[in-house]
């Protein structure tokens, strides 16, 4: 063989390696409507993971939070106003489950901000944040920053203090949050998502945290109240919004956030997006009934009506880790679905229906069924497994014994490798199968 040749070929295939092995998985992608998301725990994600031992005992001591996210939604219904709803006030979040990279600032400060969008309102803990980790934004270093006045109207939604007796000055306020407490300051600064900067974006410049349940660098909403993602940026997003989020299990950047219209599927499934007006940021849907196998489940409607003074319905949630119904409903999915496997059944953690994985060829599949559109989950999505992987358990529970909460929340777990689709102008959301892992 000619000498040249052979030469040649190590040479291409050297490069090969070179550009191959090069490649950064954890780097953000370039496309302007995309933005990457990863779950909490993934290998790209800058937060450690609790020592539980296994993959399968973090999702069971994530799920464990849920209580106090069914806790924070049950009082986002009373409200009675839109413009009330403060930033992170009462907020039972925890840790959230997905974070995206975004840029705050000029130059662009990188953060890995929880996404979240059963609220509206963003916040990012500060330099010189007393109890904050070491990760935080420097306004100093920002030429964009500015804080925002008592005065403005803003600083009323966020139940800023009152202005001083000259009637001017930065607009502060204290909020607790999931049994921690901080102090922040209203701001603006521009806010980089992928390719796109929104300038002026206003966020609460957090500088004292009490407790640590906090997200550590931070929260943006994506609700619907006048703080949020999709009213700040305007006409930019039109008010569309999607997001494919990958299996807990995923350790890239593989899920992405879509925002406005360009590159959203055109062919989808959709089911009417419903608005509370007592609390707007919420996004209802009309849940009709639920199917385990070929059997409906029977249901009271007063358990799946939807009902804007009461608060009662249905709702997706990113920041829910487990699907909660109200207990009547979900007893009475659970009882159908044991018939249908015949145990016998144990409990693991927030799971009560357990049973021996090798029984999970005759689980049943679980069909939500919203007004248009008939959802039957993945197996993936309606059942886990224990970290001996000999169980696996229907992964949907009820909503907690000391929450008085009429809601019933379609959790993340169940919403993993869809594209869910947010169109808040034609008020609809859509469902399309996407693997995104």
């Amino acid at each position: 063989m000619d000498v040249k040749f052979i030469t040649a070929l190590i040479i291409f295939y050297l490069i090969y390696l070179t550009t191959t092995t090069s490649i950064d998985p954890c780097a953000s992608q370039t496309d302007d409507s995309d933005l990457n998301m990863i779950p909490i725990y993934g290998k790209c994600s800058p937060f450690s993971p609790p020592n539980t031992g296994s993959w399968a005992n973090t999702l069971i001591n994530m799920a464990s939070k849920d209580p106090a996210r069914l806790k924070y939604l049950s009082t986002l219904v009373g409200q009675k106003t839109a413009t009330s709803a403060p930033i992170a006030s009462g907020q039972a979040f925890n840790i959230g489950n997905y974070i995206v990279r975004v840029k705050i600032g000029t130059p662009g400060q990188l953060l890995f901000m929880v996404l979240d969008t059963s609220t509206d309102e963003a916040f990012v803990p500060c330099s010189g944040c007393q109890g904050c980790t070491a990760t935080t934004f420097l306004p100093n270093v920002s030429s964009s920053y500015s804080s925002l006045d008592c005065s403005i109207p803003q600083c009323g939604q966020v139940h800023g203090l009152p202005c001083l007796a000259e009637g001017t000055g930065p607009c502060s306020f204290n909020q607790s949050y999931a049994g921690s407490s901080f102090s922040a300051t209203l701001a603006q600064d521009s806010l980089r998502l992928a390719t796109y900067v929104i300038p002026n974006y206003s966020f609460g410049c957090v500088n004292v945290i009490s407790g640590n349940s906090v997200p550590p660098q931070g929260l943006l909403g994506l609700g619907r109240g006048p703080l949020s993602l999709l009213s700040q940026s305007g006409t930019l997003y039109s008010g569309v919004f999607s997001y494919c989020l990958p299996s807990f299990k995923s350790y890239y950047f593989s899920g992405s956030l879509k925002l406005g219209p360009v590159g959203q599927p055109k062919n989808i499934r959709t089911t009417p997006l419903l608005r509370n007006p007592h609390r707007p940021s919420l996004y209802y849907v009309n849940l009709t009934g639920i199917s385990v196998g070929h059997v409906l489940v029977p249901i009271p409607s007063e358990y799946l009506a939807f009902d804007s003074t009461t608060g009662s319905g249905t709702v997706i949630d990113s920041g829910t880790v487990i699907t909660r119904f109200v207990e009547p409903i979900y007893n009475a999915v659970r009882e159908e679905f044991r018939k249908q496997v015949s145990g016998p059944f144990s409990s693991l953690g927030a799971f009560d229906t357990c049973f021996v994985k090798s029984f999970e060829t005759v689980a049943p599949p679980v069909t939500l069924h919203f007004q248009g559109l008939n959802l039957t989950l993945p197996l993936e999505n309606s059942l886990i497994h224990s970290s001996s992987g000999s169980l696996a358990c229907l992964a949907m529970a009820a909503a907690p014994n000391n929450v008085n909460s009429v809601l019933n929340v379609i959790a993340n777990l169940q919403q993993q490798n869809l594209r869910i689709l947010f169109d808040t102008v034609n008020n609809k959301v859509g469902i399309a199968r996407e693997l995104c892992n």
